[in-house]
């Protein structure tokens, strides 16, 4: 019997034990966002740093807002009490323009203060939304991170939060202060002509419903160009980090036709909110002239029987001039708004994916020195309805043992293995290093104690020093030279006239892909780590290079775990245990004479491999 298909557990000295399981992880359920305002909650929810001193800075705002309320009531006592009996009453007069001075003078700094206030808490909330997104996208399941486009999930983080910058630190607070200005306008309005007050709000009646109806094709007009926007930042970015491959297969231009057809997507999406745009502002337009006639007809012809003077009536054209002033922003107001609005709707959208890997607090330590691995039942798909990539896993790998995984494309060895340093959590059984429960273990320590090297062999750009230092970020530079004198790298490293200091390129392209592995066995190395997965590490290399991998793995095993995955089956030919899986099960475990002399799926794949070797 297989020892991957009854499920039991595989360890080197017995291939049989007792089978162990678990249920299924709970999956987590993301709740709807909600309508416009609870979208602005949440959004400032998830900015708390805007909320700093902004009672203060609300304060000021409002206080200037009723400062320009005084500038018409000046205006009135002149006309009306400067002028008396045909004499000109230059104390009264100088007096007044003296107070309007001083209430300019108080409007201008309570504004300045409220606009620098306003921006230094949009600046630390703007950073502090940034930091929380973006750290929650390294929180994600690489079972989630597949789902979404890496293109959208940048575009959250840079173009969404851009887009409230505006909100926050201008349209937020303009809003404050027109309905302040609009409500404080009203009331004195009311005090000084009910009656002609009345009529400039039966003339405005008609704009709420209108303005409501076009705030309602806004808020979906903007969320379908940040969902565009999100498309076009994917469609560059693959077309940029394939460039190679499009060259080589002669894509240009369906590649363009590709970018073309987003862009011009993004572009109608912005044209459809931008007509919105330009029909709010004339309809503010429209009604303020409207509202502005109605004071100057009506009052001309009845303010003298309802008791207006002269002074009343200028002071009321003023009053009707700045109640209106916000309606001259609702295009720019409402734009910025909707836009705010889109953008946190597709940040919070991402906030609420669920975190499927959380790390514990504190979380338990993992001993030195090489770990155990203990692996019962696991099994694994990606996304909630995907067919299952690792059905029923289970073995045992004693410490320091050396173990190579191999099997088809799609067998499900790379999923293994990024299940082993906990890229994700299994939806069933467990995953034991150094006898502790994976999901129990601290994040640090996890990193500090389990490092895989990817197939790629990603590298930042930066100096080659620096791309080693993230395996260990205190370590100086005679520690990172010290890494690969350890593996055997010394003469490889002096063929670089800058050493240590040699700048690799973005994405370390200007070293081959087996220079990119050496560099990132380094990485490794200086972290030293009680188990250590490496992913086809000896994939797409020259022959030199494979052997300067080899070398270097070899030196870099010395003392730990190590779980290879083998792409080539000379990496499985050394190793002390083999693992062989077929469509996500382990079918066969056991050192690689044993498994050749079995016959089975192993021998098959090694007798290929011979085959295509010579």
């Amino acid at each position: 019997m297989s020892p991957g298909a009854s499920g039991d557990v595989v360890s080197p000295e017995a291939f049989d034990g007792s089978p162990s399981t678990d249920p299924a992880t709970p999956e987590f359920a993301t709740d709807p966002v909600g309508g416009s305002i609870a979208v602005l909650r949440r959004g400032l929810d998830a900015a708390p740093e805007f909320r700093v001193g902004l009672k203060a800075t609300i304060a000021m705002a409002v206080l200037s807002a009723i400062g320009r309320l005084t500038v018409p009531l000046v205006f009135q006592q002149v006309i009306d009490k400067g002028f008396k009996h045909g004499e000109l009453r230059t104390g009264f007069i100088a007096l007044m323009c003296s107070l309007a001075l001083v209430v300019i003078v108080v409007v201008w700094l309570a504004q300045r203060s409220a606009s620098m206030r306003l921006w230094r808490a949009s600046e630390n909330a703007l950073f502090g939304l940034r930091e929380r997104t973006f750290a929650h996208i390294h929180r994600l399941s690489i079972s989630v991170q597949n789902e979404e486009r890496r293109g959208a999930l940048v575009s959250r983080v840079t173009n969404d939060v851009e887009t409230i910058a505006q909100f926050l630190e201008w349209g937020g607070i303009n809003w404050i202060v027109s309905l302040t200005l609009m409500i404080g306008t009203l009331t004195v309005m009311f005090l000084y002509a009910w009656k002609l007050t009345a009529l400039v709000v039966l003339v405005l009646v008609p704009l709420y419903p209108i303005l409501r109806f076009l705030q309602r094709g806004m808020v979906r007009a903007y969320d379908r160009v940040r969902t565009n926007v999100g498309d076009v930042l994917t469609q560059i970015s693959e077309s940029v980090m394939g460039a190679a491959e499009v060259r080589a297969y002669g894509l240009e231009e369906r590649t363009n036709d590709n970018i073309r057809v987003a862009i011009r997507k993004q572009y109608q999406a912005q044209v459809r909110a931008n007509v919105f745009s330009a029909v709010v502002f004339p309809t503010g337009d429209v009604f303020g002239a409207l509202a502005v006639a109605v004071v100057v007809g009506a009052g001309a012809w009845w303010g003298p029987g309802w008791g207006l003077t002269s002074g009343s009536l200028v002071a009321m054209v003023f009053l009707v001039s700045l109640f209106l002033e916000p309606l001259a922003d609702l295009s720019e107001s409402f734009d910025n708004t909707q836009n705010a609005i889109a953008g946190f709707r597709k940040i919070i959208g991402v906030l609420d994916l669920p975190v499927e890997v959380p790390d514990p607090e504190p979380g338990v330590a993992l001993p030195a020195g090489a770990l155990p691995v203990s692996v019962r039942g696991v099994s694994f798909r990606y996304g909630a309805s995907g067919p299952l990539v690792l059905d029923d896993v289970s073995i045992e790998i004693p410490a320091g043992f050396h173990v190579a995984i191999v099997g088809e494309t799609g067998s499900g060895k790379t999923t293994f293995a990024k299940l082993l340093c906990r890229l994700a959590d299994p939806i069933g059984g467990h995953i034991l290093i150094g006898g502790v429960d994976l999901r129990h273990v601290g994040a640090t320590p996890r990193r500090d104690s389990v490092r895989l090297v990817p197939q790629d062999g990603f590298l930042f750009d930066t100096t080659l020093s620096e791309n080693v230092r993230f395996g260990r970020p205190d370590a100086s530079d005679a520690e990172i030279a010290a890494a690969f004198t350890d593996l055997g790298l010394d003469e490889w490293l002096a063929r670089f006239p800058d050493g240590l200091q040699s700048h690799v390129g973005e994405r370390g392209d200007q070293l081959s892909v087996g220079e990119r592995q050496l560099v990132a066995l380094a990485r490794a190395q200086i972290g030293s780590p009680g188990l250590l997965i490496l992913d086809e590490a000896t994939s797409a290399v020259d022959p030199d290079t494979e052997q300067a991998i080899t070398r270097a793995l070899a030196r870099l095993g010395e003392g730990r775990t190590t779980v290879a995955i083998a792409h080539r089956l000379s990496t499985a030919e050394t190793a002390d245990l083999v693992l062989v899986f077929d469509a996500g099960r382990l079918v066969e475990a056991g050192p690689h004479a044993d498994l050749v002399a079995k016959g089975g799926i192993y021998a098959g794949l090694y007798s290929s491999w011979l085959g295509n070797t010579r």
